[in-house]
């Protein structure tokens, strides 16, 4: 494994399980010293052990923005600065729009938009004070692209999540501070998800299979590293061709 990270402070959060995990230890395996933050302290623990020497664990709550800064602190605390942020920290949940209640919006909203947001403004505030540039990575969805039932609440998240990706990379660049985003698709985090996709997925499935947490971390230690110096205000789809695909006849 190269080490394109090699002595650099990076925070991670939502990475007590699944793609946040995945990303965690794919940053410390390129040698970047990984703050490991949830709201799930037992999650992130057993992230931080996976991990070894070089990782940290943080509690955090990305709907309030005093725990978000206290991640910052502490990430700069134990590292000397604040290299990259990864905000995967969110919910995807559903219920019909014509029984969506207020309090179910604000909460996907709040946690999957409002969350990244903050992460995004306390980690880039930081990056500009200390100086010498940054990266910002979001954990976007092609939900973001397309509606599902379902879906209303999480796929305007991600979709504001993707613009937010682009507007701060617009303002941010003079600081040398790079925004990007990655666009998962269906992706196995959980056992009880089967070994194939449903049957709606698959036909409109070029891959044919779900991705797996680590492909996801793969496009997302990219986006973190200096091989993409000349990218910003992308969404890169780690999907399986998802996004793309039209009629499958044939």
């Amino acid at each position: 494994m190269s080490k394109r990270l090699e002595g650099q402070s990076a925070l991670v959060t939502g990475a007590a399980a699944g793609i946040g995990r995945a990303i965690a230890v794919r940053l410390a395996s390129e040698g970047a010293r990984v703050l490991v933050a949830d709201i799930n302290g037992e999650g992130a623990a057993e992230t931080a052990r996976e991990i070894g020497a070089s990782a940290s664990v943080c509690h955090v709550d990305v709907t309030q923005r005093s725990s978000i800064a206290a991640m910052v602190a502490e990430a700069v605390a134990r590292h000397g600065r604040l290299d990259v942020t990864v905000s995967n920290a969110g919910i995807m949940d559903r219920m019909p729009f014509l029984e969506m209640t207020d309090d179910f919006w604000n909460k996907v909203i709040g946690l999957n938009l409002s969350g990244a947001f903050m992460c995004g403004q306390e980690s880039a505030r930081q990056m500009v004070s200390q100086g010498g540039g940054g990266r910002i990575v979001f954990v976007a969805s092609n939900s973001g692209l397309f509606g599902g039932r379902g879906r209303a609440a999480y796929g305007a998240s991600k979709a504001g999540l993707m613009n937010l990706t682009q507007s701060m990379a617009i303002e941010l660049a003079e600081h040398n501070i790079r925004v990007n985003a990655v666009g998962p698709g269906p992706t196995k985090t959980r056992d009880d998800q089967g070994e194939v996709p449903p049957p709606s997925v698959m036909a409109r499935m070029p891959m044919a299979r779900f991705g797996d947490p680590q492909e996801v971390a793969a496009v997302a230690a990219f986006l973190a590293a200096e091989e993409s110096s000349f990218v910003t205000g992308h969404t890169y789809f780690a999907d399986g061709g998802y996004t793309v695909a039209g009629m499958m006849e044939g």
